[in-house]
């Protein structure tokens, strides 16, 4: 014999309350910005970065003479240019290929900046030859400069260092002492 049990129905949850069908909302909206909008934020800005960038790149790869700008930091130290405080008229141009690299710089400064300038290459005022222009006519010719001009004070040395260090060629405009014109090729053999 059969015997028939009756299962009890099991009872129903009761009703979720409005606060807490409110916070479990609120709690699912925040887990999905924080799993999906940040990282995806993250790419947009990375993405905008990287083609601003590349636009730069681009901008300096297609200039042709000098650029009225001052040369990034990285490469004011990889060229070791280091250009004073307070210089105005700073234009620079860079060439490079796969056996030379050469960053081209001119800048106005004071005969403060001038000797902090020469320090900061590695040497000083007293090794600058009066009358002596020590770019070349070529690499003048890259970015237009005139050495040629009558009336000029002139005055040059070159700072040679062993490889893969930077030599720089400078040649300065001493016809207003307190303002000078610096003119420096800064070549790198890496």
């Amino acid at each position: 014999m059969t015997t028939l049990t009756t299962r009890r129905p099991t009872p129903t949850p009761p009703p979720e309350e409005r606060r807490h069908m409110i916070l479990r909302r609120w709690i699912t909206a925040v887990v999905i910005v924080l799993l999906i909008g940040i990282p995806a934020g993250y790419l947009a800005i990375s993405a905008e970065q990287s083609r601003a960038s590349g636009r730069d790149k681009e901008a300096e790869s297609a200039a042709e003479g000098l650029r009225d700008f001052l040369p990034s930091l990285m490469k004011r130290r990889i060229f070791e240019v280091p250009i004073p405080e307070g210089s105005t008229r700073v234009a620079y141009f860079e060439t490079s290929n796969w056996k030379t690299s050469r960053l081209y710089v001119q800048f106005r400064t004071s005969s403060e900046g001038l000797d902090t300038f020469l320090k900061g290459v590695g040497t000083s005022r007293a090794a600058l030859e009066d009358g002596t222009v020590t770019i070349s006519e070529r690499d003048a010719g890259v970015v237009g400069w005139n050495f040629g001009l009558q009336g000029r004070a002139w005055a040059g040395t070159v700072h040679t260092q062993k490889d893969p260090r930077p030599s720089q060629d400078i040649t300065v405009d001493l016809t207003e002492p307190d303002r000078p014109w610096v003119y420096v090729v800064s070549t790198a053999n890496p």
